[in-house]
């Protein structure tokens, strides 16, 4: 399985953070927010925040289909990687 993170953050930004972070993912970018368009990551917002990008989690299974998302993903919440662990687990055992 492979983990992938996509950003609006440009290349160089990415990889650096990664690297210093040393997190076991693979890192995309979208500053274009092409990508965010297409899977409905953008949200509306107000004043400078027109538009912006939520943090979702989709959870691919072994035959390239979403298994499951999570929307939004909050990634200062324990919870949210318990499950985020549990369903990675179900989608490898099961393919689902």
């Amino acid at each position: 399985m492979v983990a992938v993170s996509i950003s609006s953050d440009g290349v160089d930004e990415l990889a650096s953070w990664a690297k210093d972070a040393n997190f076991p993912v693979l890192f995309a970018s979208d500053t274009s927010g092409t990508i965010a368009e297409k899977y409905a990551t953008t949200g509306t917002g107000i004043g400078p925040l027109k538009k912006f990008f939520k943090r979702v989690v989709f959870v691919v299974g072994p035959d390239g289909r979403v298994a499951q998302i999570f929307r939004p993903f909050s990634a200062l919440s324990q919870d949210s990687y318990a499950q985020l662990d549990s369903a990675i687990d179900r989608v490898a055992k099961t393919g689902k």
